[in-house]
Protein backbone atom coordinates (compact mmCIF):
# COMPACT_ATOMS: atom_id res chain seq x y z
CA UNK A 1 0.00 0.00 0.00
CA UNK A 2 1.76 3.42 -0.98
CA UNK A 3 1.98 6.22 1.38
CA UNK A 4 -0.10 9.56 1.70
CA UNK A 5 1.89 12.82 -0.28
CA UNK A 6 1.68 15.50 1.79
CA UNK A 7 1.75 19.07 0.55
CA UNK A 8 2.17 23.02 1.57
CA UNK A 9 0.09 25.26 1.32
CA UNK A 10 0.69 29.29 1.71
CA UNK A 11 -2.28 31.83 1.86
CA UNK A 12 -0.88 35.06 1.71
CA UNK A 13 -2.30 39.07 1.15
CA UNK A 14 0.44 40.36 0.51
CA UNK A 15 -1.41 43.71 -0.05
CA UNK A 16 0.77 45.09 -3.17
CA UNK A 17 4.21 44.16 -1.27
CA UNK A 18 3.43 47.60 0.39
CA UNK A 19 4.28 47.43 4.24
CA UNK A 20 1.33 47.59 6.48
CA UNK A 21 3.33 50.00 8.98
CA UNK A 22 6.30 51.73 6.74
CA UNK A 23 3.99 51.95 3.98
CA UNK A 24 7.44 51.09 1.16
CA UNK A 25 7.40 48.65 -1.42
CA UNK A 26 9.30 46.11 -0.72
CA UNK A 27 8.75 43.14 -2.52
CA UNK A 28 11.78 41.47 -1.78
CA UNK A 29 10.34 41.15 1.93
CA UNK A 30 7.47 39.16 0.74
CA UNK A 31 9.81 36.89 -1.18
CA UNK A 32 12.11 36.64 2.09
CA UNK A 33 8.44 35.69 3.70
CA UNK A 34 8.13 32.63 1.35
CA UNK A 35 11.07 31.59 0.80
CA UNK A 36 11.30 30.46 4.46
CA UNK A 37 7.83 28.13 4.72
CA UNK A 38 9.18 26.26 1.36
CA UNK A 39 5.39 26.09 0.39
CA UNK A 40 4.55 23.66 -2.78
CA UNK A 41 1.39 26.09 -3.14
CA UNK A 42 0.58 29.54 -2.57
CA UNK A 43 -2.50 32.02 -2.90
CA UNK A 44 -1.66 35.23 -3.10
CA UNK A 45 -4.06 38.40 -2.97
CA UNK A 46 -3.82 41.81 -3.55
CA UNK A 47 -0.70 40.95 -6.35
CA UNK A 48 -0.52 43.69 -8.58
CA UNK A 49 0.38 43.96 -12.40
CA UNK A 50 1.77 47.00 -14.05
CA UNK A 51 0.88 49.88 -11.21
CA UNK A 52 2.68 52.67 -10.70
CA UNK A 53 3.03 52.03 -6.83
CA UNK A 54 5.04 49.24 -6.88
CA UNK A 55 7.57 50.25 -9.91
CA UNK A 56 5.45 48.59 -12.56
CA UNK A 57 6.12 45.09 -11.54
CA UNK A 58 4.13 42.13 -13.10
CA UNK A 59 3.96 40.43 -9.61
CA UNK A 60 3.06 37.40 -10.64
CA UNK A 61 6.22 36.92 -12.75
CA UNK A 62 8.42 38.31 -9.94
CA UNK A 63 7.31 36.03 -7.36
CA UNK A 64 7.42 33.02 -9.51
CA UNK A 65 10.99 33.15 -10.45
CA UNK A 66 12.34 34.12 -7.15
CA UNK A 67 10.43 31.09 -5.58
CA UNK A 68 11.24 28.91 -8.64
CA UNK A 69 7.33 27.55 -8.83
CA UNK A 70 7.08 27.54 -12.67
CA UNK A 71 3.52 26.94 -12.73
CA UNK A 72 1.25 29.89 -12.15
CA UNK A 73 -1.86 31.56 -12.50
CA UNK A 74 -3.16 35.23 -12.31
CA UNK A 75 -6.72 36.94 -12.59
CA UNK A 76 -7.12 40.56 -13.57
CA UNK A 77 -9.72 41.71 -10.14
CA UNK A 78 -9.77 45.03 -9.39
CA UNK A 79 -8.61 47.51 -13.12
CA UNK A 80 -6.54 50.75 -11.90
CA UNK A 81 -6.21 54.11 -14.25
CA UNK A 82 -2.69 52.65 -14.87
CA UNK A 83 -2.71 48.54 -14.71
CA UNK A 84 -4.26 45.61 -12.61
CA UNK A 85 -4.34 44.02 -8.86
CA UNK A 86 -6.28 40.54 -8.35
CA UNK A 87 -5.14 37.08 -7.09
CA UNK A 88 -2.77 34.13 -8.09
CA UNK A 89 -1.81 30.79 -7.75
CA UNK A 90 2.09 29.60 -7.87
CA UNK A 91 2.67 26.14 -7.93
CA UNK A 92 5.21 23.59 -7.98
CA UNK A 93 2.72 21.16 -9.60
CA UNK A 94 0.71 22.13 -13.27
CA UNK A 95 -2.30 23.77 -12.77
CA UNK A 96 -5.08 22.99 -15.64
CA UNK A 97 -8.52 24.58 -16.72
CA UNK A 98 -8.07 28.18 -14.93
CA UNK A 99 -11.18 29.80 -14.62
CA UNK A 100 -12.35 32.84 -13.20
CA UNK A 101 -15.67 33.30 -11.45
CA UNK A 102 -16.97 36.58 -10.88
CA UNK A 103 -18.32 36.84 -7.26
CA UNK A 104 -18.81 40.42 -7.31
CA UNK A 105 -21.92 41.85 -5.25
CA UNK A 106 -24.42 44.97 -6.93
CA UNK A 107 -23.06 48.29 -5.63
CA UNK A 108 -20.18 46.31 -4.01
CA UNK A 109 -16.37 45.96 -5.08
CA UNK A 110 -15.56 43.96 -8.10
CA UNK A 111 -14.79 40.71 -6.49
CA UNK A 112 -13.45 36.95 -8.30
CA UNK A 113 -12.41 33.65 -7.17
CA UNK A 114 -9.73 32.26 -9.05
CA UNK A 115 -9.76 28.46 -10.02
CA UNK A 116 -7.38 26.08 -11.21
CA UNK A 117 -7.03 21.97 -11.35
CA UNK A 118 -4.02 21.10 -9.77
CA UNK A 119 -2.26 17.38 -10.83
CA UNK A 120 -0.02 15.90 -8.18
CA UNK A 121 2.24 12.57 -9.53
CA UNK A 122 2.91 10.61 -6.22
CA UNK A 123 4.05 6.53 -6.05
CA UNK A 124 3.22 6.32 -10.00
CA UNK A 125 -0.22 7.65 -9.76
CA UNK A 126 -1.90 11.06 -11.12
CA UNK A 127 -3.82 12.81 -8.30
CA UNK A 128 -6.04 16.12 -9.48
CA UNK A 129 -7.31 18.71 -6.84
CA UNK A 130 -9.52 21.62 -7.56
CA UNK A 131 -8.00 24.84 -6.21
CA UNK A 132 -10.16 28.03 -5.13
CA UNK A 133 -8.22 30.98 -4.16
CA UNK A 134 -10.82 34.39 -2.99
CA UNK A 135 -11.05 37.51 -1.64
CA UNK A 136 -13.88 38.08 -0.17
CA UNK A 137 -15.90 41.59 0.62
CA UNK A 138 -15.92 43.66 3.56
CA UNK A 139 -19.29 42.81 4.46
CA UNK A 140 -20.79 40.01 6.74
CA UNK A 141 -24.08 39.57 4.10
CA UNK A 142 -21.65 40.24 1.35
CA UNK A 143 -19.61 37.62 1.86
CA UNK A 144 -21.83 34.98 2.59
CA UNK A 145 -23.03 35.80 -1.13
CA UNK A 146 -20.02 35.47 -2.57
CA UNK A 147 -19.55 32.08 -0.76
CA UNK A 148 -22.96 30.95 -1.73
CA UNK A 149 -22.20 31.98 -5.57
CA UNK A 150 -19.03 30.04 -5.50
CA UNK A 151 -20.26 26.47 -4.21
CA UNK A 152 -23.22 26.73 -6.81
CA UNK A 153 -21.00 27.79 -9.84
CA UNK A 154 -20.68 24.57 -11.56
CA UNK A 155 -17.32 23.89 -11.85
CA UNK A 156 -17.61 23.90 -7.71
CA UNK A 157 -20.75 22.01 -7.70
CA UNK A 158 -19.97 19.06 -9.67
CA UNK A 159 -16.48 17.87 -7.81
CA UNK A 160 -17.15 14.84 -6.25
CA UNK A 161 -17.06 14.63 -2.32
CA UNK A 162 -14.03 12.40 -2.38
CA UNK A 163 -12.26 14.36 -4.73
CA UNK A 164 -9.43 16.54 -2.87
CA UNK A 165 -10.50 20.42 -3.03
CA UNK A 166 -9.27 23.74 -1.04
CA UNK A 167 -11.30 26.97 -0.84
CA UNK A 168 -9.75 29.92 0.66
CA UNK A 169 -7.83 33.15 1.12
CA UNK A 170 -8.14 36.43 2.70
CA UNK A 171 -11.93 35.31 3.30
CA UNK A 172 -12.65 38.96 5.64
CA UNK A 173 -14.28 36.54 8.37
CA UNK A 174 -14.08 39.14 10.89
CA UNK A 175 -16.30 36.35 13.18
CA UNK A 176 -15.08 33.50 11.95
CA UNK A 177 -18.69 31.93 11.30
CA UNK A 178 -18.20 31.76 7.65
CA UNK A 179 -17.47 28.04 8.06
CA UNK A 180 -19.66 26.92 10.43
CA UNK A 181 -23.21 28.79 8.59
CA UNK A 182 -21.86 28.44 4.81
CA UNK A 183 -18.45 25.79 4.75
CA UNK A 184 -19.59 22.93 7.71
CA UNK A 185 -23.10 22.01 5.93
CA UNK A 186 -21.52 22.37 2.49
CA UNK A 187 -18.98 18.98 3.50
CA UNK A 188 -16.00 21.43 4.28
CA UNK A 189 -13.02 21.21 7.29
CA UNK A 190 -11.56 24.30 8.20
CA UNK A 191 -8.11 24.33 8.13
CA UNK A 192 -6.90 26.43 10.95
CA UNK A 193 -8.78 27.49 14.02
CA UNK A 194 -8.42 30.85 15.21
CA UNK A 195 -5.37 31.55 13.88
CA UNK A 196 -4.32 35.20 13.88
CA UNK A 197 -3.01 36.97 10.80
CA UNK A 198 -4.56 40.25 10.81
CA UNK A 199 -2.82 43.27 10.98
CA UNK A 200 0.87 41.88 10.49
CA UNK A 201 2.19 43.98 13.07
CA UNK A 202 -0.12 42.96 16.18
CA UNK A 203 -2.16 39.98 14.92
CA UNK A 204 -5.65 40.19 15.91
CA UNK A 205 -8.41 38.50 13.83
CA UNK A 206 -8.12 35.26 12.13
CA UNK A 207 -9.05 37.02 8.41
CA UNK A 208 -7.80 34.49 6.55
CA UNK A 209 -8.42 30.86 6.15
CA UNK A 210 -8.32 27.42 3.91
CA UNK A 211 -11.74 24.91 3.68
CA UNK A 212 -10.94 21.60 2.76
CA UNK A 213 -12.98 18.62 1.10
CA UNK A 214 -12.52 15.29 -0.18
CA UNK A 215 -9.24 13.27 0.57
CA UNK A 216 -7.30 15.56 2.24
CA UNK A 217 -6.17 16.06 6.45
CA UNK A 218 -4.69 18.53 7.99
CA UNK A 219 -1.29 17.87 9.47
CA UNK A 220 -0.73 21.84 10.97
CA UNK A 221 -1.35 24.84 10.62
CA UNK A 222 0.23 28.26 11.56
CA UNK A 223 1.05 31.62 10.82
CA UNK A 224 4.17 33.35 10.19
CA UNK A 225 5.56 35.05 13.47
CA UNK A 226 8.96 35.76 11.54
CA UNK A 227 9.95 39.48 12.14
CA UNK A 228 10.06 40.50 8.56
CA UNK A 229 6.34 38.81 7.97
CA UNK A 230 5.28 41.76 10.65
CA UNK A 231 6.67 44.34 8.18
CA UNK A 232 6.37 43.28 4.65
CA UNK A 233 2.53 43.37 4.41
CA UNK A 234 -0.76 43.87 6.30
CA UNK A 235 -1.05 40.45 6.81
CA UNK A 236 0.97 37.95 8.09
CA UNK A 237 0.40 34.12 5.55
CA UNK A 238 -1.21 31.45 7.23
CA UNK A 239 0.63 28.25 6.43
CA UNK A 240 -1.33 25.05 5.76
CA UNK A 241 0.67 21.34 5.92
CA UNK A 242 -1.37 18.69 4.41
CA UNK A 243 -1.96 14.85 3.46
CA UNK A 244 -3.40 13.89 0.74
CA UNK A 245 -4.81 10.44 0.91
CA UNK A 246 -3.15 7.61 -1.01
CA UNK A 247 -4.88 6.84 -4.90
Amino acid sequence: MSNPATFRLISYNIHKGIGGVDRRYRPERIIETLKQYSADIVFLQEVDDQVPRSRMDVQVELFSEALEMKHSAYQRNVHLKQGHYGNAILSRFPLLDVEDVDLTIPLKKRRQGLLAHCRIKHDGHQRTMLLVNVHLGLAGFERKMQLRKLLEHPTVHRVHQETPMVIGGDLNDVWENLGKQLMTPAGFSIAAKSIRTFPAAFPARALDNLFYRGDLTVKHAFASKSKVAGQASDHRPLIVDFELGAP
